[in-house]
Formats: structure tokens, sequence, C-alpha cells
């Protein structure tokens, strides 16, 4: 079990934050993590990212960030995306899971899917799919959780260091 605070973080706070947040996004891809990004990577894009990707679509009601404090740090975080098509209004995605490597193997992870979960059945969406580079070390964390996967794409997405293009396991789970 975790010592972390799971808690919902509002636009006014990442934005009060930015730092903090362009600092876990930063730490994450310097630390391999396959989130779309590659290097190099600042501190400035880490920040970037949350402005121009995040807070648009948290202030229009579409996206519920969850962050990850200990002893008042940022741990972690991840997104609960429910801009989704009329046909689909029972689904959700499960975006940037984000661990600071400074916190990992504490459960953080697992704790934030936990609250994205019940976060997504509040908005009455009983499906949350997601991606994830094959291989990762969040693939074996989702599957434990009852995580299935829907197929695997090969050279989805580029490595971080290299030139080389990785699969990515596409997953899903009824969570309602």
């Amino acid at each position: 079990m975790t010592a972390a605070d799971i808690r919902t973080v509002t636009a006014d706070e990442i934005e009060r934050d930015i730092d903090a947040f362009g600092e876990l996004m930063h730490a994450c891809v310097q630390g391999g993590g396959s989130v779309g990004y590659v290097l190099p990577y600042s501190r400035e894009d880490g920040a970037a990212f949350w402005r121009r990707n995040v807070l648009g679509a948290q202030r229009a009601g579409t996206r519920t960030v969850l962050g990850a404090y200990v002893a008042g740090r940022l741990a972690g975080s991840v997104q609960l995306d429910i801009d989704t098509p009329p046909n689909q209004p029972h689904r959700a995605e499960a975006r940037k899971l984000l661990v600071h490597p400074d916190f990992r193997r504490r459960g953080i992870a697992r704790a934030l899917m936990e609250e994205l979960e019940r976060q997504a059945r509040m908005h009455k969406r009983w499906l949350v799919t997601l991606d994830t580079r094959t291989g990762d070390a969040a693939e074996p964390l989702y599957l434990s959780m009852g995580y299935l996967v829907a197929g695997k794409i090969p050279e989805w997405c580029r490595d971080n260091f290299t030139e080389r293009y990785d699969p990515t396991t596409i997953m899903y789970k009824k969570v309602g």
C-alpha cells in the first residue's frame, strides 16, 4: 500500500504548480518512459505539455487529472479522458500514467489507476482503454489489475533514446 495522497488536481492547481508538473514529465521522459516524447526533452517542454495538452481539456470538463503526493511533493499523475464520440458515452481513456523515478515501486501507479477507475464509474464510464509500450513496466501492472489485451501494433512509437520503433499493447477493462 502507498502512503501517497491521491486526489483530483484542478487546472488552477496545475498552473500554480506548473514547475512540479513539468518536472514530473521531464523525469519520466529522461527515465525512459514512453509517454510520447523523445530526447532532448527539458523541464520547460514538460510544463508546455501540461499547458498545451491538458489544461484546455480539463477546463472543458473532458479530462480529470489525478495527482499523487508524498510529503507534499508531486510523485505521480494520471489522466482520465472522457472526450469520446457520441456513440461511445460508456468509454474513457487512461492517459499518461506518470510516476517520478524517485517514487517508483511504492504502489503509486496502482493507487492512481484504482482512483482513475473510481472516477470513470462516477462519470458513468464502464469501459477504460489505454495503450502502453509493449514490455514496459506498466504492462504487467495493468494485467494484474484485470486489464485485457485487445492487440499489439508493431512500430507504434519511437524509443526515447534511439531510432528504434517499438510496439504498443492496446488494453481495456470493464470497470462498472
